[in-house]
């Protein structure tokens, strides 16, 4: 699973990034919040864990562009600066989940596979409407080994 990680927290930053690592995770890290932009414009992300307050552009500013670049993109908002507010404000922008620093390592990665496990989950439904408007629906795979099996042994279908 390939995370966006933006944080301007760099040493907190360095160290969740090698500990996602460990734990299999592909991680692109950005200590600002147009570096995370950048790098979402350049490369496509699973799931995105953003800081909230950041010189520059803040994290709900980041969601925002990042939500352009990538729709399906789920964003989890980490702060240190936690409030209703914020979090209120983050919603707007579809944040996954809110979670104030420092953060369990163990919620972390639960929050980080329920976002991806959503993201799959709204491609699904997004793939299955797609087909449904256009008429068509998507082969089965009965289908296509009945069709490999007439191809394979000369049988027309």
């Amino acid at each position: 699973m390939k995370l966006l990680f933006v944080d301007d927290e760099q040493t907190f930053l360095k160290y969740l990034a090698k500990r996602l690592i460990l734990d299999g995770f592909t991680v692109k890290t950005a200590f600002s919040g147009e570096e995370g932009v950048e790098a979402a414009a350049k490369q496509e992300f699973d799931v995105a864990v953003v800081d909230l307050q950041m010189p520059g552009i803040d994290g709900i500013e980041v969601q925002k562009r990042l939500k352009d670049l990538q729709p399906m993109l789920p964003c989890i908002v980490l702060t240190g600066h936690g409030s209703v507010e914020n979090a209120l404000a983050s919603g707007k922008y579809n944040a996954f989940k809110f979670l104030s620093k420092p953060v369990d390592m163990d919620t972390l990665i639960e929050t980080i596979n329920a976002a991806y496990d959503y993201r799959v989950q709204q491609e699904k439904s997004s793939l299955g409407s797609k087909d449904s408007q256009n008429g068509t629906k998507k082969p089965g795979l009965i289908t296509k080994l009945y069709g490999k099996f007439c191809k394979l042994y000369g049988v027309e279908k």
